[in-house]
């Protein structure tokens, strides 16, 4: 018996994980999906178009309900606009959550990663001194990877290191000077 291809089984995991987040919305939550879904689409345009196109056409006539300056529809397209704006935000938030959830899973899995190479190194650092092999020692790279990655250090690294977007201009096309963060504690 063969075991199952990883790539695979990860396709299968990302699949079912996916699943579970499209079963587990509400039914607001769904709604508001089928909402914003049909406001980005091409018939919602074109919809609007004919609608706007006929209101203007038939109120500048002999049978006109709104005439100029159109309040009804004024009052219709503002209304529209507020739920709409409300149904966008709804699955917006729902999505970050969701990125939310998808990113704490990915920095569990790279923190297990990063704990498994780490005792892996230190394995093999142990095998090769017991064997008598040589292994270099370049800048003290491999003693400070046979450290474990110190999460909080990096953290306030990357915060003293990356600008804030709020206060930062656009970025030049330029590159700037490089300063290494701190990997280690």
């Amino acid at each position: 018996m063969t075991s199952p291809n990883p790539l695979l089984q990860n396709v299968q995991t990302i699949v079912e994980l996916e699943r579970q987040a499209v079963h587990q919305r509400s039914p607001l939550d769904r709604f508001a999906d089928i909402v914003t879904a049909f406001a980005g689409s091409r018939v919602f345009i074109v919809g609007h178009v004919v609608w706007f196109t006929s209101w203007l056409i038939l109120n500048r006539g002999p049978l006109a309900f709104d005439p100029f300056p159109f309040s009804l529809l004024n009052v219709m397209v503002s209304i529209e606009a507020i739920f709409l704006t409300t149904f966008v935000l709804m699955t917006q938030n729902r999505m970050a959550k969701h990125a939310d959830r998808r990113a704490h899973l990915d920095l569990q899995v790279n923190l297990l990663a990063e704990q498994e190479l780490t005792t892996i190194l230190r394995i093999v650092t142990t095998l090769s001194q017991q064997l008598g092999v040589d292994v270099p020692k370049e800048a003290g790279a491999v003693r400070e990877l046979l450290e474990q990655t110190d999460i909080h250090t990096l953290s306030d690294a990357l915060d003293r290191e990356l600008p804030d977007p709020a206060s930062t201009p656009a970025p030049s096309s330029k590159p700037g000077p490089r300063r290494p963060s701190p990997r280690r504690s």
